[in-house]
């Protein structure tokens, strides 16, 4: 039986993890709460409580929390889906993200890990006025972006292990939508802006065909191929839930980024599950 690690068993982890369970795969899973650990022994997932700190060096015992060589033990693919959370940004502080991902790299090189797959963001490309592939040169403006970015190239450096990078556009599920953050708000920006959302069953399909077809050394970008502006969209959701509609201001900034999502429909023959959105 086929065994995969999985950092982070949060919005996206956990629902993947009971997935690839239900297909006959184990799967060990990664908390930072110990509260959280029945959840994953109850869905199935062998539990481990593993914090990533933000000591400096390699190799040092207290930069890891939590016995990450048995999570990483007997598993042939790591899926790292762990969101940076940066706090307010300093001038010692703009590299949490990137340390903790050179503290995790040694101890995956010394693991049966072979293949990792990285959760990143389409955050990655800043808000420029164009179609964004995967050949387009990544220009974060965020903070998040830009540790996004420098984790990744940590991971696709080593080559005791192939790396793919899936860098997803906003998530939105049952539970999750934008709209009930920006229902009854006014003076919205960028209202002619497409929308480059993709929905959590299209996240765990798209990982589950990356794994089936051993897709790896790759960059994907996963957006949904469906654009309407925000104003039409937000509004239209508010209204699908009866929620007080968002007003936008037409003078404020509009950016036309457009993320493509050709590179997994024509590589994985994926198809994006659309009715949802």
């Amino acid at each position: 039986m086929k065994q995969i690690s999985i950092l982070g068993c949060g919005w996206l982890g956990l629902p993947l993890a009971k997935k690839l369970i239900e297909k006959g795969i184990s799967v060990n899973g990664s908390t930072t709460s110990e509260s959280k650990l029945s959840i994953l022994e109850n869905a199935g997932i062998n539990p481990f409580l593993v914090i990533l700190s933000e000591v400096e060096g390699n190799i040092e015992s207290e930069s890891i929390s939590g016995n990450i060589d048995d999570f990483l033990a007997e598993s042939e693919i790591l899926i790292i889906d762990i969101p940076p959370k940066l706090r307010a940004v300093s001038s010692d502080s703009n590299k949490i993200f990137v340390q903790k991902m050179e503290n995790l790299n040694p101890f995956i090189e010394k693991s049966t890990i072979q293949k990792v797959l990285f959760i990143s963001s389409t955050s990655v490309y800043g808000d420029d006025n164009e179609l964004i592939t995967e050949e387009t040169i990544p220009n974060p403006e965020t903070e998040s972006g830009k540790q996004l970015i420098l984790a990744e190239a940590i991971l696709q450096k080593n080559k005791n292990f192939e790396t793919t990078i899936l860098r997803f556009g906003g998530l939105i599920g049952e539970d999750r939508h934008p709209v009930k953050f920006l229902a009854g708000k006014e003076n919205l920006e960028n209202p002619d802006a497409p929308i480059n959302l993709i929905h959590l069953k299209d996240c765990i399909a798209i990982i589950e065909e990356i794994i089936n077809q051993e897709k790896w050394n790759e960059v994907f970008n996963a957006v949904a191929p469906f654009h309407p502006s925000r104003e039409n969209y937000y509004t239209l959701k508010a209204k699908e839930q009866n929620l007080v509609l968002p007003k936008f201001s037409s003078e404020k900034s509009n950016i036309k980024k457009v993320i493509s999502s050709e590179k997994i429909e024509n590589i994985l023959n994926y198809q994006f599950k659309l009715e949802n959105y």
